[in-house]
């Protein structure tokens, strides 16, 4: 039997990569590492999933709604745009954490607000996601500028990468603002993109908007949307993880360069987003 954090793991020689290896227990493994830093963002948050029980990570399905109930999971009934109820869910703690895991809930999104004030969010995520023409070098220039609109603003950001082909700029709120002045705050700041560098950036999602353009996604920002958390795995190829790095790390990390192993690595040293809720 093993356990971890007093969790029974079932199967935990499963192999969920085969590119490099890594197993069930391997993932359960960094998420009670992880947890440490990531449990500060995901306690108290509703919360979405990506789970993969059949062993292959890209046979998944998303997740939102709970389904049995424990201690260390958390319950709110609400409303969906269909006006049904659904019980959406939290995790409360580390082992609430490793009992997802368990459940091979393996890939973690969050939504903007927390559980008792979930009418004022707080916790704002702009996607930075490029056509297929734009490069790495230009897709860097994007993230500088999105921060000095931010800075102009005085709003702290944070960077990490999305373990796909974008990166993602957060920036958290402790001023209660509505969901309609969240999202029109986010929307006008990729409008502002927009109308200031028109051939660089676009705030419409619409694919040929987007064309040799970078779509700066502020959708996310919008009640009921998540983001995936940091420090996440994501269930793609080579399980990489999106990562919080330094500000000053942008020119050296690509935005799906981090696995599971690189983020091990780096939990050893200095937190680059230390401070964050501060």
């Amino acid at each position: 039997m093993t356990k971890v954090l007093k969790v029974e793991i079932s199967n935990p020689q499963k192999i969920i990569y085969h590119n490099p290896k890594i197993t069930k227990l391997d993932i359960v493994n960094y998420y009670k590492l992880v947890s440490r830093r990531l449990m500060p963002f995901l306690e108290n948050r509703l919360i979405s999933v990506i789970r993969c029980p059949s062993g292959n990570y890209k046979d998944k399905f998303f997740k939102k709604h709970l389904e049995t109930s424990n201690q260390d999971l958390g319950q709110v009934i609400l409303k969906n745009s269909k006006d049904l109820k659904k019980d959406y869910y939290f995790i409360k703690n580390p082992q609430g954490l490793i009992k997802e895991v368990q459940m091979n809930s393996f890939e973690f999104h969050l939504w903007g607000s927390q559980v008792d004030n979930l009418n004022n969010p707080n916790l704002m995520v702009f996607d930075l996601d490029p056509d297929s023409q734009v490069n790495l070098t230009r897709l860097r220039q994007g993230v500088k500028d999105l921060k000095m609109i931010l800075d102009k603003l005085h709003l702290k950001s944070y960077l990490k990468t999305s373990g796909g082909k974008g990166y993602h700029v957060v920036v958290f709120f402790k001023n209660k603002m509505t969901w309609t002045k969240f999202r029109n705050t986010a929307k006008n700041i990729a409008i502002l993109m927009e109308q200031t560098w028109p051939d660089k950036y676009t705030s419409n999602i619409r694919l040929k908007n987007r064309h040799n353009k970078i779509f700066i996604d502020w959708l996310r920002n919008t009640r009921g949307s998540t983001s995936v958390a940091p420090y996440s795995i994501r269930l793609r190829d080579k399980c990489r993880v999106s990562m919080p790095i330094a500000w000053h790390e942008l020119d050296k990390v690509k935005p799906d360069d981090i696995t599971i192993s690189d983020a091990l690595k780096r939990l050893k040293k200095k937190n680059p987003w230390q401070g964050f809720f501060h």
